[in-house]
């Protein structure tokens, strides 16, 4: 088995494999591999953590340092950044690689860990199969009950750790390194909704140093409230701020900082299709290829067929959008829940980059958000999600089965079906799109109803 899903390892804390017990095994196997590929004897590997503001980040992160160190590994602790801002420390720091804790737009009670390889980049696959193998081995001893199981051979070669006093400042000034120099945004009146969450305090600096007149909500972690209606998942209390405030933007992250949607002054949602669209169109150079994912509108697709530039889907999630990227040798990709790679700006998908993008295209043309993407129109889409009580997989039965293909036959030349299972959570996603509105809410969810009938 597989502990990785397709955004690392995440459950809910308490429960395996997001337990202090697993997690201190962890650290220790991914430090083994570490060792093991560490091609300079005159030091030992290094990593560093970063987390984001869920209660149990603390438990995780003593945990996994233990871990590091039982395996001699150093440990640098970043504490609250954003998922990006670790890609990009990782980096900074030569460390051999980064470690994130955090389980992304999920509730207050999950979380989870993510690898980034020393280049900032998300993990290899052979490294990644390299620590499941040597995890699955450390398990099946303990369960054997060998007592033995961390093996310590000389505790004069154990790890240590330090904490990066100004790692928030070093990540603040890569991201405003982004923005072209000879702009500000002194002209702008911009809501930043942190999602009580890694880029609680620094969202609203970066913005701020660059000269805007920021209004940041959500940005009173207490543990337990990130994500809670409010971010780039709940984008209704931004949209209902930027008009309250006469704003001209909005900015929405999720919980560890690295999807974005934007709100334009009217209070418009633009989610990360349009902002996609917006770049690839209107950006300082017209992208040559946009990379997006089964669950991009196909209006996207269309609207850049349209000004000639090349799309293709990958699979979903950004590490399957970064390989896509590479293939193509193109540099702008992403998802339409906000996760956008800019690869000429950053090395991983990074809200605060991507929104510092957007804006200096408002910049440069010296038009609002909402005349940027005019005349940009999604086909209207549906997303049901289907949460079981354990995964299965719809397509095992024959009856839902039936079922898609009755739906994708209806919906044939004018519109699509995706059914897929979440790498994160035992959730049944169900999209339709549809040029008929009312067509894809209801074959949604009828779809989701009969999908929860059956697999409940």
């Amino acid at each position: 088995m597989s502990y990785f899903g397709t955004d690392g390892i995440r459950g809910k804390f308490g429960e395996l494999p997001i337990t202090p017990d697993f997690i201190l095994k962890l650290g220790y196997v991914a430090g083994q591999v570490l060792m093991e590929n560490n091609d300079n004897p005159s030091r030992k590997p290094s990593v560093v953590i970063g987390k984001d503001t869920r209660l149990s980040g603390y438990v995780i992160e003593g945990a996994l340092q233990a871990g590091f160190n039982a395996a001699g590994v150093d440990v640098h602790l970043l504490g609250p950044l954003p998922t990006p801002a670790i890609a990009h420390l990782t980096r900074s720091f030569n460390a051999d690689a980064g470690v994130v804790i955090s389980a992304s737009h999920n509730p207050y009670y999950d979380n989870g860990i993510k690898f980034f390889s020393a280049d900032g980049k998300k993990l290899t696959d052979e490294m990644q199969t390299a620590i499941n193998n040597k995890l699955k081995a450390v398990m099946s001893q303990a369960e054997a009950g060998d007592a033995v199981i961390m093996p310590i051979l000389d505790p004069a070669n154990l790890g240590k750790n330090n904490r990066i006093n100004d790692a928030k400042g070093r990540y603040i000034e890569f991201c405003k390194g982004s923005f072209p120099y000879q702009y500000d945004l002194s002209h702008l009146t911009i809501v930043v909704d942190c999602a009580n969450g890694a880029g609680y305090s620094v969202a609203p600096r970066v913005m701020r140093e660059l000269g805007a007149n920021v209004i940041a909500i959500n940005n009173t972690p207490d543990g337990i409230n990130i994500n809670h209606e409010c971010g780039s998942t709940h984008p209704e209390s931004l949209q209902q701020a930027v008009v309250e405030h006469e704003a001209d933007v909005g900015i929405a992250l999720d919980g560890d900082g690295d999807r974005i949607v934007m709100v334009d002054e009217a209070g418009k949602l633009v989610d990360g299709d349009g902002i996609l669209y917006l770049l690839a169109t209107q950006g300082h150079t017209k992208a040559q290829g946009v990379v997006g994912t089964l669950m991009s509108n196909m209006g996207l697709e269309l609207a850049l067929k349209e000004a000639g530039i090349e799309f293709t889907r990958a699979k979903v999630g950004d590490r399957y959008v970064m390989q896509a990227l590479e293939a193509n040798g193109w540099i702008l990709g992403g998802e339409p829940s906000g996760h956008i790679l800019c690869l000429d700006k950053s090395r991983t998908g990074d809200a605060i980059i991507a929104s510092l993008q957007v804006l200096a295209v408002m910049q440069a043309q010296g038009r609002a958000l909402s005349a940027l993407v005019e005349g940009f129109d999604l086909l209207p889409q549906k997303l049901v999600n289907v949460r079981l009580p354990q995964m299965k997989n719809p397509f095992d039965y024959e009856e839902l089965v039936a079922a898609f293909d009755k739906a994708q036959a209806t919906l044939e030349g004018r519109g699509r079906l995706l059914i897929r299972q979440s790498g994160t959570e035992p959730m049944i996603r169900v999209m339709v799109e549809s040029d008929d509105e009312i067509e894809c809410d209801v074959m949604a969810n009828e779809l989701g109803d009969h999908i929860k009938a059956v697999l409940s």
